[in-house]
């Protein structure tokens, strides 16, 4: 890998020397694509516009996690500020590079309500969008440019994928017995942890951070913090689908609602959110490796459930909405 690494690293010195005034703006752009500022976005969208569009936004972007977790607790792959001290990370990321999620999360965020619009211009702009994104990884010296072809090829297969089978999947797992969906889903979640911690605790056990190659600052646990980012994911695809689905059997709810009631909505789902997130950074934090891991998992799960289903019910109990019925559910879905 090294060869390759090197003659990466000479165009993104280059890029970073003139493209300097470019580096305020790419740093505000560059969230365009982060995982957890989309995730944040589509469950806005969920309790505040529109609960179909963002169940299946949701779902998507944190299936999408899932697989760039993966790929990143497999590929041992550096940051480019790891590998070469002469080379800025505006952004400094605890995981592994191999493929950029941001760049991948952009392509489906912004890529799948633009195809789902069939306007023109909304495509367009998600184009430039999710350009602009894959850009300002390379100039921040988050990524190689490899990592950011990787992760718009994986980005670009999984929302063709999503476009295609979620009518006929969504049908399938609504018409199946829970005990079925159930298991599914377990196998779904628990197979990318089993081949990463397999890999990492099994065929890399022996692993450590070369320093005598990776010359940058590199975090003392790379391979931890990757095997967490993946625990994150399949915890909030477990948490998230199990709510949803859950919700479908209990009558759906509605999105719709008053300027106020929708502020109040939002204000009260993230409000649970931030007290049980800030409180496992508080009571957590010293953990490292598999037990970070399988502590983050069951709290993204938890959150994911809370946002999928219990932030719904509540909201209909409030008052702040209603249920929606079985056939007038229609594009709420």
């Amino acid at each position: 890998m090294e060869p390759y690494l090197e003659a990466e690293t000479g165009p993104i010195l280059w890029l970073q020397e003139w493209g300097r005034p470019l580096v305020a703006p790419m740093e505000l752009i560059t969230h365009l694509g982060s995982q957890g500022v989309l995730i944040v976005l589509g469950a806005t969208v969920f309790w505040c516009v529109n609960a179909g569009l963002g169940a299946r936004m949701f779902v998507l972007l944190i299936s999408s996690g899932v697989v760039n977790g993966l790929f990143k607790s497999l590929s041992y792959s550096p940051r480019p500020y790891w590998f070469d001290a002469r080379i800025t990370g505006y952004h400094h990321h605890s995981g592994f590079g191999m493929p950029s999620g941001h760049s991948q999360a952009a392509v489906v965020a912004w890529g799948y309500p633009a195809i789902r619009s069939g306007r023109r211009a909304a495509m367009w702009a998600a184009a430039v969008v999710v350009l602009l994104v894959a850009f300002s990884r390379v100039l921040l010296g988050a990524h190689f440019i490899g990592d950011v072809v990787v992760g718009l090829a994986l980005g670009i297969l999984i929302l063709w994928l999503f476009l295609r089978y979620e009518g006929r999947v969504l049908a399938w797992w609504l018409g199946s017995e829970p005990r079925r969906t159930a298991l599914w889903l377990l196998i779904v979640v628990l197979t990318p942890c089993v081949i990463a911690t397999a890999w990492q605790y099994g065929v890399r056990g022996d692993w450590t951070v070369p320093t005598t190659e990776w010359i940058g600052p590199t975090p003392a646990d790379p391979a931890g913090a990757s095997l967490a980012g993946l625990y994150t994911a399949c915890g909030g695809l477990l948490g998230g689908v199990a709510g949803l689905t859950l919700l479908y059997r209990r009558g759906w709810y509605s999105a719709e609602g008053t300027i106020t009631a929708r502020m109040a909505r939002f204000v009260l789902g993230f409000s649970v959110l931030v007290v049980l997130l800030v409180a496992e950074r508080i009571l957590f934090r010293d953990l490292t490796g598999l037990a970070l891991a399988l502590v983050s998992f069951v709290v993204y799960a938890a959150a994911a459930f809370w946002a999928s289903y219990g932030a719904p019910r509540a909201f209909v109990r409030s008052g702040l909405a209603t249920s929606a019925e079985v056939e007038g559910r229609g594009g709420g879905r």
